[in-house]
């Protein structure tokens, strides 16, 4: 687990451009620093050490010739097996590190060696005689990976930051890409909060060819997930399949030379983790478990009842809301603006962790993989009412009074879900999804957007929505919004969440649940198997129901939020009113001043729970401020 950067020219390389990039991932990798270059080629790697503690493993690493240089972000959890396999074809390996596979893996199979590849990762790998830059990233989307075409060079990096340390690298806004932000909280691949700045989709690989009189550049799509849906197992037989699958990317993820332990939450999913673990660790677990003062988002007694049955060496931390001093930092780090309000108790539970441990597991995918979210009840109940016709206007009058209820209540989540009562695939899912990113509806933007900047956008967003439902069509109900959480929530709020605030700490985070083998078995099996009735993750209860303590079972699922409506009224109140209110973000010309005034008030007031949408806006302008405003910082 580490940062990557480095630079490709058709022409001579400026290598020493490298190593301003490599100071802004100092955070990814504390353990050290490299460089490598030649003609068209610089490389740097910043190491966080996990596996082979020696210099022998540090990177950038080429193989035996010295014509293939890599520098690698992530794990691969089958080094092993794939270390005897090319030893066997005559490889010679100078370290027990993972990465190494990859380069002989290129060597011996080419670009075909990433079907190979069990983990995370993202990296650059430099083939010398072909003058030919190969980097790839995983399947889902776990690692970042960065690049921008610039002035006859490539740079690619695993933050955003990072590209910008390169010298003339222009910071100019992508409106597209804020119009997908205030419409579900985050930026998608391939686009970015920049202008000329792209993402790397999960699963595909990017090739540059320097051996001509400029760069050749293409992506490529190397995998994707298994959507039949309709495996024929049954519910005995998919349950054993489970319990093997689950558990062997457990043990897979234990590996490791330096200390490790696992989030723990109230969920299912991560007691499950926590489980499997304590089968296979020689001793005590140690866990990890954030808690707020309001018992609304506190699952501390939940996580106990997991830690006393299987003796985790465990420990507790408790966000208060002075902590917030920690918003500067996040934003810097994210690089673009992003939402989430999840990321401050995710950051400081990754800052308690790292504190006793270098690697944590966790149980994100849970939900994604097995129908976890409220959201796919819902689904399920609202098809029903939709074959009511006259129901449908009844509901959405019935969702206006509750709206203005707390963030979380019944009320509000009635609401959220009456107001999709016969409302199109993609509105109904921004709906639900966006009730805890500050999702901005059409017609939200249509009464918070300047006319001139709502003309400048169109309609890009709901566009790339509708295009995932449509190519997800061919599936049930369930297992639809599972594709569509996959190619949209995952990998672009919750992945990069895990990623950026884990790595911030310099904490290597690694999910069981995203293991590949995983996720191809859960696509496999029908919507009824993860939904059961109104039982959410119904496979995963059935399967691990003797490891899950019997008060954790039929817990309503919470998900991992923060109490951002009353942080607002409270210690967040003076930022609030001064960014948000600034004559520097009227002039930005995005919002109406006067309607961004009546959001303020109306939630300072007491009037509506607004936490979610104005945090939204918060992020959006304190990103601006950081990034627009003040270029020379990185």
């Amino acid at each position: 687990m580490c940062g990557i950067a480095g630079i490709v020219a058709a022409g001579n390389v400026p290598a020493a451009s490298v190593e301003p990039m490599l100071d802004a991932l100092r955070h990814r990798g504390p353990d050290g620093s490299g460089a490598w270059c030649d003609a068209h080629c610089a490389l740097g790697h910043r190491r966080l050490s996990i596996i082979d503690l020696t210099d022998a493993a540090r990177q950038p690493l080429s193989n035996e010739a010295g014509d293939v240089w890599l520098s690698f972000n992530g794990e691969i959890y089958n080094h092993r097996d794939l270390r005897k396999t090319l030893e066997r074809l005559g490889h010679r390996f100078r370290s027990a590190t993972d990465a190494e596979v990859v380069v002989h893996g290129y060597e011996e199979w080419g670009t075909a060696s990433l079907a190979r590849l069990r983990g995370m990762f993202a990296f650059g790998l430099w083939d010398q005689r072909r003058q030919r830059l190969w980097a790839a990233r995983d399947r889902i989307g776990k690692k970042p990976f960065f690049y921008a075409p610039h002035a006859g060079f490539l740079v690619f990096a695993s933050e955003v930051r990072s590209l910008l340390a390169f010298p003339g690298l222009r910071r100019e806004v992508d409106f597209e890409a804020i119009d997908h932000y205030l419409s579900w909280g985050y930026v998608p691949a391939p686009f970015t909060a920049f202008r000329g700045i792209r993402k790397l989709p999960p699963a595909h690989a990017l090739v540059v060819e320097a051996g001509g009189d400029a760069l050749v550049i293409r992506e490529e799509p190397y995998w994707s997930a298994p959507t039949a849906g309709n495996a024929r197992l049954a519910e005995s037989a998919a349950t054993e399949a489970l319990r093997q699958t689950l558990d062997d990317a457990v043990r897979l993820r234990m590996q490791s030379d330096v200390p490790l332990g696992a989030f723990l939450s109230g969920g299912v999913d991560s007691a499950v983790v926590v489980a499997l673990m304590a089968r296979h660790s020689p001793g005590p677990v140690k866990t990890f478990t954030i808690g707020f003062g309001d018992p609304v988002y506190d699952e501390r007694d939940a996580a106990r009842r997991v830690s006393q049955r299987w003796g985790t060496d465990h420990t507790e931390f408790v966000v208060e809301p002075d902590a917030l001093a920690v918003l500067p930092t996040l934003v810097r780090h994210f690089g673009e603006p992003f939402a989430d309000s999840s990321a401050v108790p995710t950051y400081y539970v990754a800052k308690a962790t790292r504190a006793s441990v270098t690697v944590a597991l966790s149980g994100d995918g849970g939900d994604e993989n097995f129908a976890g979210y409220e959201r796919y009840r819902a689904q399920r109940l609202a098809a029903r009412f939709d074959r009511i016709g006259p129901l449908k206007p009844i509901a959405r009058l019935a969702a206006r009074p509750l709206r203005s209820a707390p963030s979380r209540s019944p009320a509000y989540r009635a609401a959220r879900f009456l107001a999709g009562i016969g409302a199109d695939p993609v509105a109904r899912y921004g709906a639900w999804v966006g009730g805890s990113t500050g999702h901005l509806s059409l017609a939200d933007k249509r009464a918070l957007c300047t006319p001139e900047f709502a003309a400048s956008l169109g309609c890009p967003a709901s566009e790339w929505l509708q295009s995932l439902f449509r190519s997800t069509g061919h599936l049930d109900p369930i297992n639809q919004l599972i594709a569509v959480d996959f190619a949209s929530y995952l990998p672009y709020d919750l992945l990069v969440k895990a990623d950026i605030t884990s790595m911030a700490n310099g904490l290597e985070v690694r999910a069981p649940f995203l293991d590949q083998e995983v996720i191809e078995l859960a696509a496999r099996l029908p919507g009824q198997l993860k939904l059961h009735g109104t039982t959410g993750k119904f496979l995963v209860k059935r399967a691990f129901a003797d490891l899950i303590p019997a008060g954790n079972r039929a817990l309503p699922k919470r998900g991992f939020g923060a109490p951002v409506g009353q942080w607002l009224r409270g210690c967040l109140r003076p930022m609030l009113q001064d960014v948000l209110l600034s004559a520097r973000a009227s002039e930005r010309g995005y919002f109406v001043p006067e309607a961004v005034r009546r959001l303020v008030t109306d939630h300072l007031e007491g009037r509506a729970d607004l936490g979610y949408r104005l945090w939204s806006l918060l992020m959006l302008e304190l990103w601006h401020v950081e990034f627009i405003d003040h270029p020379g910082g990185y």
